[in-house]
């Protein structure tokens, strides 16, 4: 990984598409605002961005003080959008079960790069990547301008079981199994309380930010069960009380039930898929407060792709017939029921740049619009467990998306992104390239 890193560090520079402008204050001129903590769209409002930071929200077209002004006059302003599971180390297609024997690290490191701009371009300033070791290095190249890409909150090595959903070696041969040997804690994969803490430690010796576990089976791992609980509440609760001796929050990758109970009840943060969720399941999540993270976006993207032939293995696809396609649903039922609820796609597994189609999916799912767009800000924000974004209000990061028209009229709107800034710095602006998603796979 450290070779990764350093071609990663060294290529940037040509790799990555500067901002638009490099100013450190703005006056915005928005034609509405979403106010993400009351869940409403305003009217007309001017933000005043200084030093990366939201200096000052007024009703109105107010006097911009001298400032460069940028006209967003027929469009709502919303905070930046934040996806909470991604991968940014890869991205779906027919070659994805050969690619790990054919390339390096360093080729999913210059991949990663590109995806990375592609989220940031379509409106995602933060996003956590939950799983994935070029992650943390990708995390750090940003932080240092050498790269443009969202925040991230970065998981590194997921953790898993002997064969469980994040075991690096299904689907080996017998020959090659043998010859690397059952992997350990260091690689994430446990079978003990003592494993579970290693591997949470050793996750903090390699700089992840957030603890991934793979709860039950998986869709696209090279495995029968897509729903089979993986780890002992006990071991949970391990993972859990050991990564809150490092400050981390621990996301858990979910299918089905009993997993999703053990993991609620050893403390995890969020559920992600939740695919088999039941109304006891929900009860212990808002119980417990857990939240959901549904990713209907994988779901959907899944099961079509499972109906093409040789796009997965043939261990996979009923998997992800059966599966993928009941997310939206979960989803739906979950809203009604009560269940906290925040945004995520899974991206990575579809391709990266097309995450906003999420909120399309969760209003198809009976998810009002501005739940939905609160789900990618403010309530995005409180599963991070950070105060200073989330919000456009004094003193917050200036993460600011802007779109045409009202996203809560026509939450289609989300598509068509043509304003962002980070930190205070713009990336975009009307009249600038769109962002594209990748091409079909």
């Amino acid at each position: 990984m450290r070779l990764s890193t350093l071609v990663l560090s060294l290529s940037t520079a040509l790799a990555a598409m500067p901002a638009l402008a490099a100013n450190d204050s703005y006056a915005l001129q928005c034609g509405q605002l979403f106010d993400a903590r009351a869940g409403k769209v305003l009217g007309p409002h001017t933000i005043i961005v200084r030093a990366g930071k939201v200096a000052e929200v007024a009703a109105g077209a107010t006097d911009s003080a001298g400032l460069p002004r940028i006209d967003l006059s027929g469009h709502t302003c919303t905070p930046g959008w934040t996806d909470l599971h991604v991968h940014l180390g890869s991205q779906s297609s027919p070659q994805s079960y050969t690619e790990g024997f054919r390339l390096d690290e360093v080729d999913f490191a210059f991949r990663s790069v590109g995806f990375a701009n592609k989220t940031l371009m379509a409106g995602f300033t933060s996003v956590r990547d939950l799983g994935g070791e070029v992650s943390p290095h990708l995390r750090d190249a940003i932080n240092q301008g050498l790269v443009d890409g969202p925040r991230i909150w970065a998981a590194g090595k997921s953790i898993a079981t002997t064969g469980g959903h994040a075991d690096p070696t299904n689907g080996y041969n017998d020959a090659l199994s043998h010859l690397i040997g059952p992997p350990g804690p260091t690689e994430g994969v446990i079978n003990s309380i003592d494993d579970a803490r290693q591997a949470v430690r050793q996750r903090y010796k390699e700089g992840s930010d957030v603890i991934k576990i793979t709860a039950t089976g998986g869709v696209l791992s090279y495995a029968k069960s897509g729903d089979a609980p993986q780890f002992t509440v006990e071991e949970v609760k391990a993972i859990v009380d050991t990564a809150k001796d490092y400050g981390y929050r621990v996301a858990a990758h979910a299918h089905g039930e009993e997993g999703m109970k053990r993991a609620v009840l050893g403390g995890v943060t969020s559920i992600e898929h939740g695919t088999y969720m039941s109304p006891e399941v929900m009860s212990l999540m808002k119980q417990h407060g857990t939240w959901y993270v549904p990713t209907i976006y994988a779901g959907r993207f899944v099961a079509d792709k499972a109906r093409i032939d040789g796009y997965f293995p043939e261990v996979v696809r009923p998997k992800a017939i059966r599966i993928g396609a009941l997310i939206q649903d979960t989803a739906g039922r979950a809203y009604k029921n009560g269940v906290k609820i925040a945004f995520g796609t899974d991206m990575g597994v579809g391709p990266h740049g097309d995450n906003a189609r999420e909120f399309i999916y969760m209003t198809e799912a009976g998810i009002p619009a501005t739940v939905a767009l609160q789900a990618a800000t403010i309530r995005a924000a409180e599963v991070l467990g950070v105060d200073d974004q989330g919000v456009i209000e004094v003193g917050k990061r200036a993460d600011i998306v802007a779109v045409p028209g009202n996203p809560v009229e026509d939450i289609s709107a989300v598509m068509k992104v043509d304003f962002v800034m980070k930190d205070g710095k713009v990336y975009r602006q009307p009249g600038s390239q769109p962002a594209q998603a990748s091409a079909a796979l």
